[in-house]
């Protein structure tokens, strides 16, 4: 690890480390269980300490364990004027649009492009092959226990009953397997290493596999024909890292020997593998020709502790983040937990809901996949989160900035991971000087800026390798100004004025200045964004004919506002840059205004047009809805009624992530049953194959999201989704269950939080709160929104009849808790 980088993340980390951590009651329904070993991947359990990761496979003859780690790619850092015919383009393709002369504007859009991202690889595989003399097995048991982070595997060969417990420990940097059986010297195992990467092996220390190679130097995307979609440099320093697995097994008592076939283990009544895997990787702008001997430091340092010391400092690792949260709905009544998962599934898809239990699962296993994939300076979780097993994975598994990568980081502050939230702000740090680059040679505009796709690298220019890529998505320049809400949201939920001052605002306001330069006057007295884009959706212009280039769509439009707005609020919390927030404010007025098109909807162009996919996955024309809050109930009821009109129109059935995105937009428009509706989708049981790629979103059995195929951003969107149904602090207020379905009229949530720095937690019956806790982090007012009329315990404050139920006034303390109580 670069130690620059390290030192940065441990003084942002460390005082954010401070944090409530409630106890976790509901642990019999954090497991995933199974009757029988994974047969594919999506079937396979996910282990991570947020730069390692392994899906385990449970078998009994051949275990597999699918490995990576998180800054495995392929490429280098990249040049980012990569066209430098680009400027001269712009003035053509806006001449064109203001002509409506669509076609000529696509073409020459096209013109503009940069090269594809690079690809998040697969590191190794790791099999472990035991011998039974040909008995079989019986008593199959496998799981993964979400609320320790350990995944276990037991079963029964001639009387022995044999047990592999597996976790990733992020103290110790090290994936640990132990292996026990009830009877001694009953383990006779082959470990070996391999890898779909170029490789070569080597044994260290008589019981130590070395599996080691370089990356590829491009990957071309998956969905690119190609002759030669992988390429490798061997002579290339800085393209193409090189990487490292280790594996080291000790045991008391069994006899253990290595050669490069792998490790024998003979005779062993226990014994514990020890996997360490490093790469060359130091930062995005650095070539990766480093030496350090990381995996080989780390492997030494954690053999030299006891088992039980590593699993404990793992646990108290893990649960320091994990157990912030509690939730239970309904008391679990109707929870089957003693069907396997898969089966557990399939009968809630078949009763259409009726298991709370796995509803909550499904919440938490989002906030353990975030802790599992986000701990990797500079390294966010990306479309896979840390696990890929495709040399082409889908997408690239890069970072997919026109809504994916958001998605993956809307729950990190309101679930109380705010220190996952840390390694996105500095790639959005890194993006913002590539994307300077890109703005000052493609758009000779001051700055910075970023596009649909980014990498390990911080690619920022468009991608679509120079002409090939549909404008639809390759050429959209809003993603660095929507990322900069992320610096937004965690200044509002921590109320970190250093962290505004130092990382937000100049973020923030370098994205404005790009801004500023991309608006242009129409010529009726607007400034209008051209070319522009609702992402990866098209629109009718003509019988016949349509087109994705446009002129100021209201995603454009939504994003723009929302980051002045931000900027204007932050720059009179700073006290600084009165005559920038000028600025801000005269060019907002002069942006184009929402619209309401001919079917009451939101409407999505800069005309009143129709899509020739009316019910396409992305919503973007509602990101002011939700993330942002330009259009609310609250604040403007007629763009909100035409925000549900969109919502209707575009109807339910979509994707795994576009149904979560359409969760937290219903629960944003405050109808909670329609929302749960679409969270009951999101389980929806989902096979590898057969499905519709617009109507098959759902779970795969080891209830990854289906997109389909797997996408993470829809597990961490649905997370997000239940976590706004329960509590919403967007306008000032802490508002208490204010999207609360009816399926869920009992329960309880410990350690959300909202903004102003308040964790909050509540228990309610019959769909009003009972008892709420409030602890304050940062001191203020906190104002309390309820259906119920709450009273603050040894406290005069005395609540108030709104439109929304009671509004309760609290002036806090920092570090102060306050309990909450109903009088009803």
């Amino acid at each position: 690890m670069n130690q620059g980088l390290k030192t940065t993340l441990l003084s942002v980390v460390l005082p954010l480390c401070m944090q409530l951590v409630v106890p976790n009651a509901n642990a019999q329904n954090n497991t995933l269980w199974y009757k029988k070993p994974a047969k594919v991947w999506t079937e396979a359990l996910p282990i991570g300490n947020g730069r390692l990761g392994a899906m385990i496979f449970g078998g009994v003859d051949d275990e597999l364990l699918q490995l990576n780690e998180s800054t495995l790619w392929s490429g280098g850092p990249v040049k980012q004027n990569v066209n430098p015919d680009a400027f001269q383009y712009l003035g053509q393709v806006r001449e064109a649009l203001f002509k409506g002369d669509y076609q000529t504007a696509r073409d020459l859009t096209k013109k503009m492009q940069g090269i594809y991202s690079e690809s998040y690889l697969p590191m190794a595989d790791l099999h472990i092959k035991q011998s039974y003399n040909g008995v079989n097995s019986a008593n199959y048991y496998r799981d993964l226990n979400i609320g320790n982070a350990v995944a276990t595997t037991k079963y029964t060969v001639g009387g022995v009953n044999y047990k592999r417990e597996i976790f990733a420990s992020a103290p110790d940097k090290v994936i640990v397997i132990r292996f026990t059986a009830d009877k001694a010297k009953q383990l006779n195992l082959k470990i070996n290493t391999n890898s779909q990467l170029h490789f070569q092996k080597e044994v260290l220390n008589a019981n130590v596999l070395q599996l080691s190679g370089k990356a590829p130097a491009h990957v071309e995307p998956s969905y690119v024909d190609s002759k030669n979609p992988i390429v490798y440099a061997d002579d290339d320093k800085c393209r193409g890292m090189r990487y490292e697995v280790l594996v080291k097994a000790v045991s008391n008592d069994g006899k253990i020997t290595a050669d490069t076939s792998g490790i024998t283990v003979k005779g062993a009544s226990s014994l514990t593998l020890y996997v360490t895997a490093a790469t060359s990787f130091k930062a995005y702008n650095q070539c990766p020709d480093g030496d350090e001997k990381v995996a080989a430091k780390n492997l030494d340092e954690a053999t030299a502790k006891p088992y039980a010391q590593l699993l404990a400092a793992h646990l108290a690792d893990y649960h320091h983040f994990f157990n912030r949260v509690n939730l239970k709905l309904n008391d679990n009544k109707g929870s089957h937990t003693e069907l396997p998962t898969d089966e557990r599934l399939g009968l809630y898809n078949k009763n259409q809901g009726g298991d709370p239990g796995i509803e909550a699962l499904y919440f938490q296993y989002g906030r353990y996949l975030l802790i599992s994939s986000s701990r990797t300076p500079g390294v966010p979780a990306n479309l896979q989160g840390i696990w890929n097993k495709e040399l082409r994975a889908p997408w690239s598994s890069n970072y997919t900035s026109n809504i994916n990568v958001q998605m993956n980081y809307w729950m990190a502050e309101d679930c109380n991971l705010s220190e996952m939230h840390q390694p996105l702000f500095e790639l959005i740090r890194g993006l913002s000087e590539t994307g300077t680059e890109v703005a000052k040679d493609f758009y000779h505009a001051k700055g910075w800026v970023t596009h649909h796709n980014t990498d390990l690298w911080a690619l920022a220019n468009p991608v679509g390798n120079l002409g090939h890529g549909d404008p639809a998505w390759a050429n959209w320049p809003m993603g660095g100004d929507w990322l900069t809400r992320h610096l937004w949201e965690h200044y509002l939920y921590t109320g970190d004025k250093e962290f505004l001052k130092n990382t937000a605002y100049p973020l923030m306001k370098s994205a404005a200045e790009f801004t500023f330069d991309w608006l242009v006057p129409d010529g009726t007295g607007h400034l209008v964004t051209a070319p522009s884009m609702s992402p990866e959706n098209e629109f009718i212009y003509a019988e016949g004919k349509k087109s994705d280039v446009s002129v100021s769509t209201t995603m454009d439009m939504g994003i723009i506002r929302d980051l002045f707005d931000n900027l204007i609020s932050a720059s009179k919390i700073l006290g600084v840059d009165a005559a920038f927030r000028d600025s801000l404010i005269a060019k907002k007025a002069k942006l184009i205004p929402y619209q309401i098109g001919s079917k009451g909807q939101l409407q999505e162009w800069y005309k009143d047009q129709e899509s020739p996919d009316p019910h396409h996955r992305h919503v973007s024309h509602l990101y002011s809805v939700y993330p942002a809050n330009e259009i609310s109930i609250a604040a403007n009821p007629e763009l909100a009624a035409a925000a549900k009109r969109t919502l209707e129109l575009r109807g339910d059935e979509s994707t795994g992530w576009s149904l979560a995105w359409k969760v937290n937009l219903w629960a944003r428009l405050r109808d909670g049953n329609h929302a749960y509706k679409l969270y009951r989708d999101l389980l929806r049981l989902t096979g590898e194959s057969g499905y519709n790629y617009s109507e098959g979103g759902g779970l795969y059995p080891n209830m990854f999201d289906a997109h389909p195929p797997f996408q993470i951003d829809g597990n961490f969107g649905g997370t997000s989704g239940l976590a706004e149904m329960l509590l919403q602090s967007q306008n000032g207020n802490v508002h208490l269950l204010p999207a609360l379905p009816d399926a869920w009229a009992n329960g309880e949530i410990k350690g959300l939080v909202a903004r102003g720095a308040f964790v909050v937690g509540m228990k309610w019956a019959a769909g009003k709160v009972i008892t709420a806790d409030l602890l304050s982090k940062a001191g203020g007012t906190c104002h309390v929104i309820s259906k119920s009329k709450l009273s603050v315990k040894g406290s005069n404050a005395t609540p108030v009849k709104v439109k929304d139920g009671y509004e309760l006034v609290i002036n806090t303390q920092k570090g102060k808790s306050y309990q909450l109580v109903s009088s009803l």
